[in-house]
């Protein structure tokens, strides 16, 4: 069994103070302690979710030459397609064994920001591709704004804290494939033990081993998902913002036992980001003596071009 605490966001909408206090107490404590948290009661229908993982199947199934063309120059991968082995966990210079698309943010009335975010990119041969993944982001992303929410409450901010700085963020749905292995890897898992360098991160496909949360005894545990739930876990921006009193928890994905080699594993993380503008400096009421203020002053923007960097998406 997974060691990870569930909750339902039902609890967190319900008119009940009671179940709402109990959400936010339940999430908090999973942040502080764990980092990682399995959420039923979000905004995805199953119908929505069977589509689209059907329509990343036929995308990750089309032909290499075609899926090449989708891989778009100069962007730092945050839209289209990344082919396999080119991105790698911060300090390591394997590439981890998968690829994947970027589904990037809809944005409304902010030609700014129109501006400066990359477009989308439409995948003329699976129209049904382009549409429910943009469904899908909406959803995702309306499920992150509540926990959130939740989160503002239990720092013991206004609840809608966070709104400003998420509407029209620089978000990212990512369809991952780990195609089967077909040889023993040269020092290369599906994705090394890496940290997120979001606010959160809202994942659907954890169901079944390979996800893997360190706890803070430097222990492995496995992150199992039931078929109705997200996992999420805290980003090192939502760490840094509340000066590691909510905990970004290192993970990974590890390789299956030889004898499944020869299967796919597909996962489908949200990415939640804020604007760039958004000042991560410690919150005031995070530092205190005996927490004194570990983290310099930055802004979202400036702090993600510098792990993009690190992880060999942008160069310098």
């Amino acid at each position: 069994m997974s060691a990870i605490p569930s909750v339902n966001l039902k609890d967190f909408l319900s008119d009940d103070s009671s179940r709402k206090e109990k959400f936010i107490k339940e999430i908090g404590a999973a942040f502080e302690n764990i980092g990682f948290v399995a959420l039923s009661g979000h905004f995805l229908e199953d119908e929505l979710v069977d589509t689209l993982y059907s329509e990343i199947k036929k995308f990750f199934q089309l032909p290499q030459e075609t899926k090449d063309r989708y891989e778009i120059e100069g962007i730092g991968g945050q839209r289209g397609y990344t082919s396999f082995g080119k991105e790698h966990a911060k300090g390591r210079k394997e590439g981890d064994l998968k690829e994947f698309w970027h589904f990037g943010q809809y944005v409304t009335d902010n030609p700014k920001l129109e501006e400066e975010y990359p477009n989308n990119v439409d995948v003329s041969e699976l129209p049904g591709f382009n549409e429910v993944g943009k469904e899908t982001y909406q959803k995702l992303e309306k499920t992150a704004q509540y926990v959130l929410r939740a989160l503002a409450l239990h720092l013991g901010l206004e609840e809608i804290y966070f709104d400003q700085w998420i509407k029209n963020g620089n978000s990212i749905l990512r369809p991952i494939h780990y195609p089967p292995i077909t040889s023993e890897p040269k020092n290369a898992v599906r994705a090394a033990a890496h940290g997120d360098i979001n606010l959160i991160t809202l994942l659907m496909g954890a169901h079944g081993k390979g996800l893997q949360v360190q706890n803070h005894k430097g222990e492995w545990v496995d992150a199992i998902a039931k078929p109705n739930e997200l996992m999420i876990n805290v980003g090192d921006m939502l760490s840094r913002l509340t000066n590691n009193r909510l905990k970004s928890t290192i993970h990974q994905v590890v390789n299956p036992p030889r004898e499944l080699w020869g299967t796919s594993r597909y996962s489908i993380p949200f990415f939640m980001h804020p604007v760039s503008e958004m000042p991560l400096n410690c919150l005031d009421n995070c530092v205190d003596d005996a927490h004194p203020k570990g983290f310099a002053d930055t802004t979202a923007g400036e702090y993600l071009n510098e792990r993009l960097i690190e992880l060999g998406l942008v160069k310098k």
